[in-house]
């Protein structure tokens, strides 16, 4: 059982569960956790690639729904270990995210621990947000990027191997131009957090519909978490523009399937608890 799925179900009756974030009037609120132990250990990253990532992994969710980030809020549980000098390079990694992404950090919560756990809460604005639950019938659907690195990247550090600085497990790269050019055109869209696979088939359950693959998609490819490239449907009247986009902000697209009557189910097995 996804104990997960099943304790989110729990609130189902609220319209505003059910996407990266939650759409009220014309913001949008998502929070990510990143746990350590459980999202990282921080034996493979500085502290401030940590702070750095989980502010990008969140902001990501923003993003995919066609919403500006504007404002973040922080709740840090740090060791008591903790330097000033470690501090100071934690509190940088959030400021640096903030910075590029043109986020006030508006305030939060501080507590002691005996790990160190990062919950953040995203406040953005959006005209138009592009949901799960609104793809159609007949649409295309494309992911952008490359997958499967992030899935080799955390095999070799677990097997205690080191990996590029440049590494997208370690930092994300998020394509926000390209993702709101499009964005008139994209019918549906979420950010790939738990792998392609997993992100179809709450596609499906949310836009009632299956996927006829044209493309051949890898368990290594299709299973591959923590890559926050964009999976998103658009009608075939648009692929030229799409594409022209894309060309402009030199974001690779990988468009494999189309929707078709049906459901879809993720064959390989959850992550979650």
């Amino acid at each position: 059982m996804n104990k997960e799925e099943y304790f989110i179900k729990q609130f189902s009756n609220s319209k505003f569960i059910g996407d990266d974030g939650a759409v009220v009037g014309s913001h949008v609120y998502s929070m990510d956790a990143f746990f350590e132990n459980i999202h990282f250990k921080t034996k493979w990253f500085t502290l401030k690639q940590i702070a750095y990532k989980s502010m990008i992994v969140n902001i990501s969710d923003a993003i995919a729904m066609n919403a500006i980030p504007k404002y973040a809020l922080l709740s840090v549980a740090i060791p008591v270990t903790y330097s000033k000098k470690e501090l100071k390079e934690l509190s940088s990694g959030f400021k640096k995210a903030a910075k590029e992404f043109g986020i006030e950090i508006i305030g939060g919560d501080t507590i002691s621990n005996n790990k160190l756990d990062i919950s953040i809460t995203i406040i953005s604005k959006t005209k138009s947000p592009i949901l799960r639950s609104t793809a159609k019938k007949d649409d295309l659907f494309c992911y952008t990027g490359t997958l499967g690195t992030c899935k080799k990247d955390l095999e070799k550090l677990f097997k205690g191997k080191k990996i590029s600085k440049n590494s997208k497990f370690i930092k994300p790269k998020l394509n926000p131009e390209f993702f709101y050019e499009s964005s008139k055109y994209v019918t549906s869209a979420l950010d790939i957090s738990d792998g392609l696979f997993f992100e179809l088939e709450r596609v499906s359950k949310a836009s009632n519909i299956g996927f006829d693959f044209f493309k051949h998609i890898s368990e290594d490819i299709g299973s591959s978490g923590e890559e926050y490239e964009i999976l998103f449907s658009f009608n075939k009247k648009h692929l030229k523009k799409i594409e022209k986009i894309a060309k402009k902000h030199k974001v690779k697209l990988n468009i494999f399937a189309k929707a078709v009557k049906g459901k879809y189910e993720a064959k390989v097995k959850n992550h979650h608890f």
